[in-house]
């Protein structure tokens, strides 16, 4: 799966717990879940809980600490669906 096609997925699973559209708008492979788009803790947890059942996939605690970033995220998905 190419990078590209897991940023149009998590933008659709990240878009219900962002207020600021702009952020969304420029979101990269470097945009900041916390710093950028503004997401709290509780909310990175069930964005975690959507990206499992999008991409049928189990995240780890240890994996889930470092899923800070939509790169970081990204690394992650990809790990996760080589290790199927």
């Amino acid at each position: 799966m190419e990078n590209n096609q897991i940023i149009e997925q998590l933008k659709s699973i990240i878009k219900p717990y962002v207020n600021d559209a702009e952020a969304m708008s420029n979101l990269t492979e470097s945009t900041d879940f916390i710093t950028d788009l503004k997401i709290n803790s509780a909310n990175l947890v069930d964005i975690v809980l959507d990206v499992e059942e999008a991409f049928k996939i189990d995240i780890d605690n240890e994996s889930m600490a470092k899923m800070l970033t939509v790169e970081a995220t990204i690394n992650i998905i990809k790990s996760k669906l080589h290790q199927q």
